[in-house]
């Protein structure tokens, strides 16, 4: 199978926190094995923006183009929630530029080399050195993924 060259980020989206999504929170948690009993009260009301935006200010939305990250989870069309106020730890999926473009891989430092890498065996390594222009923009906290 070639390698593929990655594609961009579709789409940025700034965090609008004037607006409050609000949705009832079961106290129990759903069964992914055997059925349990249904509970007829809601332990509280849940804030989606709480929930995914822990830092405003620092926080914006980015629509995936592509398949490089899927074996993390992450798919075309999903939006990503970034955080640009965390500190890119090794290990950590980020929003970077490299070589003037957007895209979405997986933070590897080790002695020897830091790498973006893909979570899709199809996409090589992007190997972050002073010739290719690589600058972190922030860590991805949460995938949204429709069904």
């Amino acid at each position: 199978m070639p390698l593929h060259t990655d594609e961009s980020i579709a789409a940025i989206y700034g965090a609008d926190q004037k607006t409050r999504v609000v949705r009832p929170l079961f106290l129990s948690g759903v069964s992914a094995g055997f059925p349990s009993p249904a509970e007829d009260y809601i332990d509280r009301r849940l804030d989606l923006n709480e929930l995914l935006i822990k830092n405003p200010a620092a926080t914006f939305f980015v629509r995936v183009a592509g398949d490089s990250m899927t074996g993390a989870g992450i798919h075309h069309q999903d939006i990503l929630v970034v955080d640009r106020s965390l500190d890119a730890a090794s290990g950590s999926i980020v929003i970077a530029v490299y070589n003037g473009e957007l895209t979405v891989k997986r933070l590897v430092r080790d002695k020897n080399s830091i790498r973006l890498v893909a979570e899709n065996p199809a996409y090589p390594p992007l190997i972050i050195d002073e010739d290719n222009g690589c600058e972190v923009w922030g860590v991805v906290t949460s995938v949204i993924h429709q069904f």
